[in-house]
């Protein structure tokens, strides 16, 4: 379960690390002259390589894996269960639909 938690947490973490500077990396693109996704994936991969993205990364990952480890259930439930499992379903999801759309979507 230990192992179970510690890629939960991993996940949640890097997901959240990924998403919260988002927005604000995006106005940075001003200055790119590329369009549409490719704006945002070249968005996306230049905050992964930002040491921020590495703080905040490993800030949550600690903050996780302590919420898991607290001994009140309670606390335990909404610091660490709901987070990470809805960060879990909504990648897992995301996923799904991008493959899905490939896949409906490719030529032939």
């Amino acid at each position: 379960m230990n192992y179970a938690k510690a890629i939960l947490s991993g996940l949640a973490a890097i997901t959240v690390a990924e998403l919260v500077p988002g927005p604000w990396s995006l106005r940075l693109l001003g200055n790119s002259k590329a369009i549409g996704m490719f704006a945002v994936a070249g968005g996306l991969l230049e905050s992964f390589f930002s040491p921020l993205f590495w703080i905040l990364a490993i800030l949550l990952f600690v903050a996780f894996v302590a919420a898991s480890r607290l001994g009140s259930r309670p606390l335990r439930i909404v610091l660490f269960w709901i987070p990470t499992v809805t960060v879990a379903v909504l990648c897992c999801g995301f996923v799904a639909l991008i493959t899905y759309l490939f896949i409906h979507f490719r030529t032939s």
